[in-house]
């Protein structure tokens, strides 16, 4: 099979769109064209080379949501370096271990993360976005001649997106080139991606879901992106309503829109300009889809994970209202299928196991053989979510097939908290499960059996997971018991323990 050409859009969109609004940074009012991006994007790529960064190296990010994710992401594909977006919700611990599994070679940070940058990386790179002499600017501004771009592929590696492990540490999913650009293909043509889309950016660029829907979509279609720092409802709902931004397009994961609606502008907002509205990440309640549609804006539905670049399934702009809950069907350059324990599709209404394939899909974990094995049967990702299709093909995500559940769009494996339960010398057993919650949409309850003769409360186990974990994976409640529920093999049996503390055990979406 014929290797295809990686190609850089933002050097396109200079030659042929230079004036055009490629980025607005909301936090500073910062604005930069195609043309800007391509100048500054080649002045990094001469600061990294002169900093040793060559082809397959890391180069690590760690900072809010700002332009610079953009320039470095282009930047690494100009030079063949693999780009590492980390987690700045994650506790120093935390990003120690991914560091240490990645290797980069430099840590470009912002300033407001100057104290866990000195703790990961004797080499570092500040950005400060009100300092016109930081590190980041003084290292573009003295760069030398820009080296000529490395030939690559679609199946070069463009970035490696840390995801929360089974195992209770996290993967590197890796991510090509050719992901990226499919995704742009997949995602941009039902989200009605033109030159024209002016997207507001909310969602976490370390994420996928804010790099990747829509922001490198917009930018390959060469729309304009608008850059949130850190997402407030009503600067949102402001920014929508402005004619002056002429939004477009916006994307999030249930919680924002809940947020949203919540806040007092909601009903006064000027929604009308919104082509598409999209909502993915988690499982979405039918009140907020309800409360949206009700103001003129249905939420457009999908499905996707980190290994998926993420777009996996959509519904249409068209049958948003009529096929409410459901997260459409498979992008156009992917497959699906549902399956039972033996691997058999499934016939509609069937609940299954969601299998994926295409050129969207990961290649597998960085270091990771043994996951990359297990992950695939025949090319199939398994997801590890459950899903139904009804007689019109349409795909409803109905449960988790694994033990994870998702806190405000953030995936949480039980194993990785309770690991860190086991290290309290009172804890004899422990385990998480998610249970619904009208802010996050599911939070974290650990349940635990102390030993003999120890005294532990509640406060204790929380203030324990609070200097160990990311806040949105510390358990919210804590229950103990005298014993937990197993199987025959001593496996805890996790449903009898969501039955007993949320008094169901039933479906997210139906």
């Amino acid at each position: 099979m014929p290797t295809i050409p990686y190609y850089d859009w933002i050097t396109h969109h200079a030659g042929r769109r230079p004036n055009t609004l490629a980025i607005h940074d909301l936090q500073t009012g910062r604005k930069l064209t195609y043309a800007d991006l391509d100048r500054r994007t080649n002045r990094l790529v001469a600061a990294l080379a002169a900093l040793g960064i060559a082809k397959g190296d890391r180069v690590a990010l760690l900072a809010p949501n700002c332009p610079e994710y953009f320039e470095l992401q282009f930047a690494c594909g100009r030079l063949g370096a693999i780009m590492l977006p980390l987690n700045w919700r994650l506790t120093v611990p935390e990003l120690e271990y991914i560091l240490g599994d990645s290797t980069p070679k430099l840590l470009v940070h912002d300033r407001s993360f100057a104290e866990q940058a000195k703790a990961l990386s004797k080499n570092r790179l500040e950005i400060d976005p009100e300092r016109p002499d930081s590190d980041y600017e003084r290292a573009l501004a003295g760069a030398g001649d820009t080296p000529a771009p490395q030939e690559l592929t679609h199946d070069d590696i463009a970035m490696v997106m840390y995801t929360s492990g089974t195992t209770g540490h996290p993967k590197g999913a890796i991510i090509t080139h050719g992901m990226v650009f499919w995704n742009c293909v997949n995602l941009g043509i039902p989200a009605l991606i033109t030159p024209e889309t002016v997207q507001l950016v909310v969602l976490p660029l370390f994420h996928t879901g804010g790099l990747n829907c829509y922001a490198n979509p917009v930018l390959h279609a060469g729309g304009t992106i608008l850059v949130m720092r850190t997402f407030d409802p009503g600067q949102a709902l402001d920014a929508i309503s402005d004619p002056s931004l002429g939004i477009t397009h916006f994307f999030a994961v249930p919680a924002p829109y809940q947020f949203m609606m919540q806040h007092p502008k909601f009903q006064s907002a000027d929604l009308t300009r919104l082509r598409i509205a999209g909502v993915g990440g988690a499982p979405c309640a039918l009140s907020i889809l309800e409360t949206w549609t009700a103001r003129g804006v249905p939420l457009v539905q999908g499905w996707g994970m980190t290994e998926t670049s993420p777009a996996g399934t959509m519904l249409d702009a068209a049958d948003a209202i009529r096929k409410l809950g459901s997260a459409g069907k498979a992008m156009m350059h992917t497959a699906v299928r549902i399956v039972d324990d033996e691997g058999c599709d499934l016939p509609p209404g069937g609940i299954g196991e969601l299998l994926i394939k295409g050129p969207n899909i990961t290649p597998g974990y960085w270091n990771k053989p043994e996951a990359t094995e297990s992950s695939f049967t025949d090319g199939w990702l398994h997801t590890g979510d459950a899903a139904r299709q009804d007689e019109e093909g349409f795909i409803y995500i109905v449960d988790r097939w694994k033990d994870m559940y998702i806190s405000g769009g953030e995936n949480v494996y039980p194993a990785e908290v309770e690991n860190v339960l086991f290290q309290l010398p009172q804890v004899a057993d422990a385990a998480i499960i998610g249970v619904p919650n009208e802010r996050w949409g599911e939070v974290g309850m650990a349940i635990i059996v102390r030993k003999a003769d120890q005294d532990l409360a509640e406060g204790d186990v929380i203030q324990h997971c609070l200097g160990r974990l990311a806040k949105f994976k510390v358990p919210q409640s804590v229950a103990f018991v005298d014993v937990l529920p197993r199987n025959a093999t001593g496996k805890v049996l996790k449903r009898e323990l969501r039955v007993q503390f949320v008094g169901r055990d039933a479906p997210l979406i139906a």
